[in-house]
């Protein structure tokens, strides 16, 4: 498959590109006429600068994430969000600092409009004409939905150079012909590569047939792996025990560590110091609305299944601790509840146990203790996310898009645990930067789940 490293390299090129030439289409169009170099330059000069600032918000936007690369619904939209706060940002900078300033402004303007449409173009279509490699005949050995969801994703994501003309399900095995329907296709569709799951008991009865195909020069490719790479999550029903002992380790990373403990503590405080000037504004709208108290507290499980308790601004009649019942219907979201909520608001007062150390500001979310033991029962490697210290925001909140709120949910916790199993395994100083830029966009952009 396309390398992730080459992926970007060839979007980030193209975005550069794109702007390059819509800046000389612009002065084309502005003046009637092909620019001269020194003309060509002398915009050259201010826009490189811009040029890395609105990179900087492509990457926050996530116009170099693996899922929005080339979806086709997605990417206009997108672009379009981060182009309009890169539109803010120019105006300002070419307004506000005359030493990069340019003559006349109507260039801006008129560059702003190229600069969009050219985007979109190369985003949307040229990307995927430059990936002109054949797609190569490929076999996928696995089960359950992770197969499906394997093979519809290469199968119909044009990033991938795979083709999957065959998948072979594990649980039907057994009435199957492994030399006609593995080793006979291998040879009539000129398979160059098999992606298999080579954790599943099943497989065993295949090896002997799949290592004589290493003398045809066939690549063997682990299906986690893939499947971790394209779905940036690791599912439960491919992982066993070794693959916790071979994955995940609770040895100290001092550099890292340290690293997270000061950024916690510095902008933990910081940003805690900041959002004082909202308290008075959200104890005033609490007075007017119910005259209720301004905060709650509630109970919820941190590192190494230590009882922490949280700080929020109060979003509900009472503080029910966290505990969520059907019957209780009396106590529902207040009017300013619900826009603390949507707003993320009401989550401001947990800076200061992000600067005290009981939470970070990236990690799993921490769960409440009634809920956490219904998980420790139903999903499998639940307590696993309890090995690091809990966050604000974390990998599954940017990417799961239906996780559970305050009640329990197995099914949709079993998804958000493969995400946060990703963090776990992945986690590094490089992914919190990207998580907390990501989180920050959301916020801003009040999309935040």
């Amino acid at each position: 498959m396309v390398s992730r490293k080459k992926e970007i390299f060839i979007l980030l090129l193209g975005d550069i590109l794109a702007f390059i030439i819509a800046l000389y289409a612009t002065l084309i169009i502005r003046y009637g006429e092909f620019p001269s170099k020194e003309t060509f330059y002398e915009h050259l000069a201010p826009f490189a600068v811009l040029f890395v600032v609105w990179i900087s918000t492509f990457f926050i936007a996530g116009l170099y994430n693996k899922h929005t690369l080339i979806l086709k619904n997605k990417i206009a939209s997108i672009i379009l969000n981060a182009q309009v706060a890169n539109t803010v940002m120019a105006v300002l900078f070419f307004y506000l600092i005359p030493y990069f300033g340019i003559t006349p402004k109507t260039n801006l303007f008129i560059y702003l409009f190229f600069s969009f449409n050219f985007i979109v173009l190369w985003r949307m279509y040229g990307y995927e004409h430059l990936n002109i490699r054949k797609k190569q005949p490929a076999l996928l050995i696995g089960s359950g939905d992770e197969l499906k969801e394997l093979k519809e994703e290469i199968n119909n994501n044009t990033r991938y150079n795979l083709n999957l003309i065959s998948s072979i399900d594990l649980e039907e095995i057994d009435g199957l012909d492994i030399r006609d329907e593995i080793v006979g296709k291998v040879y009539s569709e000129d398979v160059t590569d098999i992606i298999v799951d080579l954790h599943n008991e099943k497989v065993e009865q295949l090896l002997p047939h799949l290592y004589n195909l290493l003398f045809s020069r066939i690549r063997f490719v682990d299906m986690h792996k893939v499947y971790e790479d394209i779905f940036d999550r690791i599912p439960l029903s491919l992982v066993r025990y070794s693959w916790f002992l071979e994955n995940i380790s609770t040895t100290r990373r001092f550099t890292y560590d340290a690293l997270k403990r000061i950024t916690d503590t510095v902008l933990g405080g910081m940003l805690g110091v900041l959002s004082l000037i909202v308290y008075p504004l959200v104890w005033l709208a609490i007075l007017f609305d119910d005259s209720g108290s301004l905060f709650i507290v509630q109970p919820r499980i941190g590192k190494n299944n230590r009882m922490i308790y949280i700080i929020k601004f109060r979003s509900m009649l009472r503080n029910d601790n966290g505990v969520y019942t059907q019957t209780d219907k009396e106590n529902r979201i207040t009017r300013v509840g619900a826009f603390l909520r949507k707003t993320r608001i009401d989550e401001l007062p947990q800076l200061w146990n992000v600067f005290l150390g009981d939470l970070s500001l990236v990690g799993p979310r921490p769960e409440l203790p009634d809920l956490v033991k219904v998980y420790e029962r139903e999903v499998p490697y639940y307590n696993v996310r309890h090995l690091i210290k809990p966050g604000l925001s974390g990998w599954a909140q940017l990417y799961h898009d239906n996780h559970p709120h305050h009640q329990s949910d197995v099914s949709e916790t079993r998804v958000k645990l493969s995400y946060d199993l990703f963090y776990i395994k992945n986690r590094s100083f490089i992914l919190d930067i990207k998580i907390a830029l990501r989180t920050a966009a959301i916020l801003l952009s009040r999309r935040g789940k």
